[in-house]
């Protein structure tokens, strides 16, 4: 079974020998540092690339280069020790969540990365939640274990407490002097100690030094009990006090990781080069192939009830995810593809099953950051890029025309932050308006719309540095000249009682006329409960074929509220009567009378104005906590809890997204530079009254 074949030499590797796994973390923890490792030491690269000297393979954007921060997820394959590994490396930072959403979704398995300086934090337990939600088997490495202050076992505990998981110590380290650090290997009872001089290219295996031996045996012994509670087999073994060999400890390890949801847990110092290669045996040890994956269950095009299935085999018909959507200035548009069955060949047509169009493939590619290299053919398992699809979007399924399936699309949160956009003279406006849509395109949480009123350009996104981000983008690739107006809060309104309305749409101006009777019964939703519609009407009052275009007025009316045409949200409308013309009636009409009808809503019954909501941790050395903590409580944060790291103190947080503009620079003042924080979007509720007021008057 072929998994890709380049065009140059013909190379085949089985499907129980690929890997497709994504390195994920919280910013700063040392993603990127440890994939380039990684593939320094399968022979991908000659040299590891340094975030401090921007010169990494993995984070090749210039944003990325100059913030050492990772912005796109960016994909690559290795080999090891017989199997390939697509890996793809993923952002930290809250405000690209959507990259790590999208990469989760097609991915088999993770390699989860921990600070052993900071531990578990915020956008750890945030990625970690995205991978329960897919179901993605992970493999947890502590980096960083040769700082002052790292705290390996610690680390462990809080991934117990904090993300109610299992971890499995397969590893722990021996500090040999301030410099020395090596790691006890517990599965073979030796010491592995990286030389220094080939950049840990050489490695031995010694004996354990008598002062770590007791405890090397302690967590030995905890590390089998662990294995006996979730595995039968060792179980058996372990009761019977049998010798049980590195080789079984392994295939249980491997079970447990794939079905017990046990995470196996290794450390080192990918920035000293420690630790990089057990990391590498255990993602192919204990980590999924698309076989132990499985089938991937979907359904006949615009047949939801109807499922369809389809195995991990070359010989099903093709079935594949579009992931992530690239603008290449070579190539124009890259489409980034997980096959899940079947061949996809260079010169085909596929069915998008999403949109119902066809598309021509014109050629397929094996990425490498921003490198590429042509292959043949993508086979069952495989990630690659193609070029040729034009209507294709992230989350769309492509598959066998004679043989569709749509797959389960990819959700991602809306945009809470806004901005406005402006080209600088008149020549560069169909410019920007062709820039801005082809990033939107990439991004699904970036979004692009036309101010009916005020008729300016409004970009939104996830945070302030998402929309910095981005139009730095526009400014050196697009080479658009614009300019970035102030951020501003993407408000909701909602109403805060039911209220029963009655509203009729009569319109007689000779020839046919327009007729619809509707009664609705309209009520607020809890936080986060989007809009319900309930049909309620008995006897035909009102004919089903108008049913639709009663909700689909509402929905449209939805689009701008009454307050200050911010978009309402939270309410639930019942149908429970109305009537109907036998020739005057017709869907505008209902449609017509549905909207109205919301808007009667508003005006009889009170309307609340809803804020995003944020939540987080700013961590700060213990001297700066005072001052912190009373610049929160003006900007109306709610403290949630601290915890203690050491000589620092992390304050966990939840604090209204309209107080936390221009922030860093606050929180760099109030700490001397000394302090970090990370906000992510929660929730939306109520404006108090006098903050509501102040906005609308704005407004």
């Amino acid at each position: 079974m072929a998994v890709a074949t380049s065009t140059g030499k013909k190379k085949t590797k089985s499907i129980e020998k690929l890997r497709n796994i994504g390195i994920v973390a919280h910013i700063d923890a040392g993603k990127t540092t440890t994939t380039e490792r990684i593939l320094f030491y399968t022979g991908r690269i000659h040299k590891p690339g340094d975030i401090d000297e921007g010169d990494t393979e993995m984070d090749w954007m210039p944003q990325e280069r100059e913030r050492g921060i990772t912005i796109t997820s960016a994909a690559t394959l290795c080999e090891w020790k017989g199997h390939v590994i697509n890996i793809i490396d993923t952002p930290g930072h809250v405000d690209f969540t959507a990259e790590v959403e999208r990469s989760l979704r097609v991915l088999d398995g993770a390699v989860v990365i921990f600070s052993g300086v900071d531990m578990v934090e915020s956008q750890t337990e945030k990625v970690w939640r995205q991978a329960d939600k897919y179901g993605v088997p992970r493999v947890a490495y502590i980096n960083k274990l040769d700082r002052p202050g790292s705290q390996y076992e610690k680390t462990v505990e809080q991934m117990a407490e904090r993300l109610g998981t299992l971890p499995l110590p397969l590893q722990i380290p021996y500090r040999e002097g301030e410099e020395g650090l090596g790691m006890i290997d517990l599965l073979r009872r030796k010491l592995i100690v990286w030389d220094p001089a080939t950049q840990g290219v050489k490695y031995e295996y010694r004996e354990i030094p008598e002062e770590a031996r007791e405890r090397a045996e302690e967590m030995r012994h905890h590390l089998l009990e662990t294995l006996a509670e979730v595995d039968d087999e060792i179980m058996e073994r372990y009761l019977a006090d049998e010798e049980i060999s590195p080789e079984e400890i392994r295939a249980a390890i491997r079970r447990a990781t794939l079905t017990k949801g046990v995470v196996p847990v290794l450390g080192g110092s990918s920035l000293k080069n420690i630790g990089v290669q057990p990391l590498l045996d255990a993602v192919v040890d204990f980590l999924p192939s698309p076989l132990d994956r499985g089938e991937i269950r979907g359904t006949a095009p615009g047949e939801e009830e109807k499922e369809i299935v389809r195995r991990p085999s070359p010989e099903e018909p093709m079935a594949a995810l579009a992931f992530k959507i690239a603008v290449d200035e070579y190539t124009g548009k890259l489409t980034y593809v997980r096959v899940y069955s079947g061949r996809l060949e260079p010169g085909t047509y596929v069915l998008n099953a999403s949109t119902g169009k066809k598309e021509r493939v014109a050629r397929i590619f094996q990425m490498h950051a921003n490198k590429r290299q042509e292959v043949a053919v993508l086979e069952a398992g495989a990630i690659g890029a193609l070029v040729g699809p034009k209507d294709v979007t992230t989350g769309d399924t492509l598959c066998d025309p004679n043989h569709p399936i749509l797959l389960e699309k990819i959700e991602f949160p809306e945009p809470v932050i806004f901005a406005a956009v402006e080209p600088k003279s008149d020549a560069e406006e169909e410019k920007l308006t062709e820039s801005l849509l082809k990033l939107a395109q990439e991004d699904p949480t970036f979004t692009v719309k036309v101010d009916s009123e005020t008729n300016q350009t409004i970009i939104g996104g996830m945070g302030e540095l998402h929309l910095e981000i981005l139009f730095d983008r526009l400014l050196r690739e697009f080479k658009v000249q614009a300019n970035l107006g102030r951020p501003q809060v993407a408000y909701k309104e909602t109403l805060a009682e039911p209220v029963d309305v009655e509203e009729k749409f009569v319109k007689q101006t000779g020839g046919r006329g327009q007729y619809a009777h509707v009664c609705i019964k309209f009520e607020p939703l809890p936080r986060g409960g989007g809009f319900e519609f309930v049909d309620a009407t008995k006897g035909g009052v009102i004919p089903r074929e108008f049913i639709p275009a009663v909700k689909a007025g509402i929905e449209e009316a939805m689009g701008s509220g009454p307050l200050a045409g911010f978009p309402v949200t939270d309410i639930k409308a019942t149908l429970h009567f109305g009537s109907f013309h036998p020739v005057d009636s017709s869907e505008i009409a209902f449609k017509t009378a549905a909207a109205r009808a919301l808007r009667q809503a508003f005006q009889r019954a009170r309307a609340e104005l809803l804020e995003p909501i944020m939540e987080g941790e700013i961590i700060t050395p213990t001297d700066y906590v005072g001052e912190i903590v009373s610049d929160l409580h003006k900007r109306r944060a709610e403290i949630r809890g601290f915890d203690v790291q050491g000589n620092t103190q992390v304050i966990r947080v939840v604090i209204p997204l309209a107080e936390t503009f221009g922030y860093a620079t606050v929180l760099r003042s109030l700490s001397q530079g000394r302090a970090t924080y990370q906000f992510k979007f929660s929730h939306y509720d109520v404006v108090p009254e006098h903050i509501k007021e102040t906005v609308l008057e704005g407004k």
